[in-house]
């Protein structure tokens, strides 16, 4: 979905209270890797492509940038506003000479990946600049001119931070701007929104429906239904899914096999190393020493 509308009417104090502690969470949950970050300024005119494997976010620093009339946008951007896409669908635009953007290539981490569930496929936020001075002053001083991302000691972790602080203030201008009423709820469906947020927060717990259900406050049949036109799925598997997010997360950071079996509710490392497999067709061992190679 393309999000351009204005903001809705102002929610009462109560329901504002409660967006704001799902905002608030939302955005502490994220995490990121950069695949690249570039600061262009094209001696003519240039097209950046923007691809489908990952988030991309483009600041423009200077001038204005074209877009695809058929992307659903303005016709372009001016310099202080932000275009933020999910890897939902590939965009290319057209930044002429004397315009310059920073374009961030980013990835969400396996522990944050549910985020990318609640962003819209595009958005686009004019006056950022505004909205968030410092995030957009921040933007002025990311990324290279050329494509390597860091190249000193330590700034891995400060590009990383500085990448997560800016993509956390356009999530939250979007979310003030023009997010859809009820946002950054999942279904829209309080009952429902319940459970999710027990079970992301405790994905080891022996969840059967029945305590789902207890937790929704719904009758057993009502909750069932509901979270199975809601998610697609039944809750068995969305608790087997948020537990294979939860486990490559955990083994990345360089946990044991065994401590995460028992952490996340495996009654033997077999049957943990089984169901990982089945979910991203490695063994654990495996996953975690490729997350190790991809990190040094």
């Amino acid at each position: 979905m393309t999000l351009l509308a204005p903001a809705p009417a102002p929610a009462a104090p109560a329901a504002r209270s409660a967006r704001s502690d799902a905002l608030e969470k939302l955005l502490g949950a994220i995490a990121i890797s950069i695949r690249s970050q570039r600061r262009l300024f094209p001696a003519v005119d240039d097209t950046i492509p923007l691809g489908t494997d990952g988030l991309s976010l483009v600041y423009v620093l200077a001038g204005r940038v074209a877009v695809p009339a058929a992307a659903g946008l303005p016709d372009d951007l001016s310099a202080g506003d932000v275009l933020l896409l999910s890897g939902a669908r590939p965009l290319a635009l057209h930044v002429p000479s004397g315009a310059g953007v920073l374009v961030s290539h980013l990835s969400l981490t396996d522990g944050s990946a549910h985020v990318g569930e609640l962003l819209p496929d595009l958005a686009w936020i004019r006056g950022f600049a505004e909205l968030e001075p410092a995030a957009a002053a921040l933007a002025q001083h990311m990324g290279t001119d050329a494509p390597v991302v860091c190249d000193r000691d330590g700034d891995l972790v400060i590009c990383r931070m500085m990448a997560t602080t800016l993509l956390q203030s356009v999530i939250r201008a979007w979310s003030n701007v023009c997010a859809p009423q009820g946002w950054p709820s999942l279904t829209g469906d309080p009952f429902l929104d319940r459970v999710v947020d027990a079970v992301n927060a405790d994905p080891g717990r022996d969840w059967t429906v029945e305590q789902m259900a207890s937790v929704s406050a719904l009758s057993r049949s009502v909750f069932a239904e509901r979270f199975r036109a809601a998610f697609d799925r039944s809750p068995g598997q969305y608790v087997a899914e948020v537990r294979m997010r939860a486990a490559r997360a955990l083994l990345i950071d360089g946990r044991g096999v065994s401590e995460v079996s028992r952490e996340l509710g495996y009654a033997s490392d077999e049957g943990f190393s089984r169901a990982f497999r089945r979910h991203t067709g490695l063994t654990p061992s495996a996953w975690r020493a490729r997350g190790s190679l991809a990190s040094a």
